[in-house]
């Protein structure tokens, strides 16, 4: 439902929902890289916290970006073309020992995703 109030087709809809993906969050010198992975795409963000940023969607949607960190609590808002009648939305990241935990918000839809972390 999260994905179908964006404007995103069935059929990227379908296959987001059975993906595995895998995401690798790092940091140098206060730039922030976040790639996700999964087996039909990879996007790949790079933001400073705090600073709006150009960020294309796994759906091909361009949204003007800002991502904040409050402790364990990483909160990614996403600003849609109002021209194009694009909806803002949220992605909140809660990090655990165990966990990342994201909740991913637009308009009253909430979508949750746990991915468990992985010790290389």
């Amino acid at each position: 439902e999260f994905m179908k109030a964006l404007g995103v087709g069935l059929v990227m809809r379908k296959m987001a929902c059975a993906a595995t993906p895998t995401v690798e969050i790092t940091e140098t010198d206060g730039t922030y890289n976040l790639k996700t992975i999964t087996t039909f795409k990879t996007t790949d963000i790079h933001f400073k916290l705090g600073e709006l940023f150009t960020e294309t969607t796994a759906d091909g949607r361009v949204v003007q970006s800002t991502i904040t960190l409050d402790g364990n609590k990483m909160l990614h808002k996403q600003g849609g073309d109002a021209e194009k009648k694009e909806k803002d939305s949220t992605i909140t990241r809660v990090f655990t020992d165990d966990t990342m935990d994201m909740e991913c918000a637009v308009d009253d839809i909430v979508s949750k995703r746990i991915y468990k972390r992985v010790v290389e």
